[in-house]
């Protein structure tokens, strides 16, 4: 369900608008990476933004990777103890689903990411592990992974995240931000929607073995293709249009 303008307990001076942003934005929910979809701060000298999935939590939630498990939706994780989240890898800072039974973690968009991703073109299906080994660090288990139908392509959800942990490292440290994650953007390190990582090069290296140019470089658009929507689902919009604009920003 979706509202054109919600309060929220975790930004109560303001009301919050629910917009459509091509550019990367930073959740002051759960702390992690967004894209498109999201609620906004309506008022105009404050920079405050929310996943949908941060910003219209569901109390309570199951997933069917982990069937004995209840997940209770938290405005921070539980404890004094570091905690990662089950299905990236990530350490957790902010909201998060957490099961108190078994002790499992996920952050909220990693807990809503489709079973399934199709536009059409390619079927991606989430495993929470697989066999084969991932198209970007040549490692098999880690992970929750997407992997095609056709089981030629597969990516780890971590390896995802990582990417765009490198690519926009230096905006989100000490020479942009004085500390991780520190200060919203304001453009003093170039604009954040340019950071999405080209994957030309790796996937180029991963398909080197290819008998033929011609199946390499189709190898390659298969595999970017899939990336764009893996992107755009750990980004928490899963969406054609999404994955259209990260594929614009990928080849900047």
């Amino acid at each position: 369900m979706r509202y054109n303008e919600i309060s929220h307990f975790s930004h109560p001076q303001h009301n919050l608008k629910f917009e459509y942003s091509e550019s990367p934005f930073k959740c002051d929910g759960c702390n992690e990476v967004g894209i498109g979809s999201r609620y906004k701060c309506a008022a105009a000298a404050c920079n405050f933004d929310l996943h949908t999935h941060c910003a219209i939590p569901s109390p309570s939630i199951s997933h069917p990777f982990y069937t004995k498990c209840s997940f209770q939706f938290l405005s921070r994780p539980p404890g004094t103890v570091a905690r990662y989240c089950n299905a990236c890898e990530k350490d957790l800072s902010g909201f998060v689903y957490h099961c108190k039974s078994c002790g499992f973690d996920l952050h909220p968009c990693c807990a809503k990411l489709p079973m399934v991703l199709d536009d059409g073109e390619i079927k991606l299906y989430l495993y929470r592990k697989v066999s084969s080994p991932c198209h970007r660090c040549g490692r098999k288990g880690r992970s929750w992974s997407y992997r095609s139908s056709c089981k030629k392509y597969n990516l780890h959800v971590a390896c995802v995240k990582e990417m765009l942990v490198d690519s926009w490292h230096e905006i989100y440290t000490g020479a942009c931000r004085g500390g991780a994650w520190g200060t919203k953007y304001s453009g003093g390190c170039g604009k954040l929607e340019t950071r999405i990582p080209s994957l030309k090069d790796t996937l180029e290296t991963h398909n080197h073995r290819k008998k033929s140019r011609g199946k390499a470089e189709k190898c390659c658009e298969v595999a970017a293709l899939a990336l764009q929507f893996v992107i755009s689902a750990v980004l928490g919009d899963p969406t054609t249009l999404i994955a259209g604009v990260v594929a614009s920003l990928m080849s900047k």
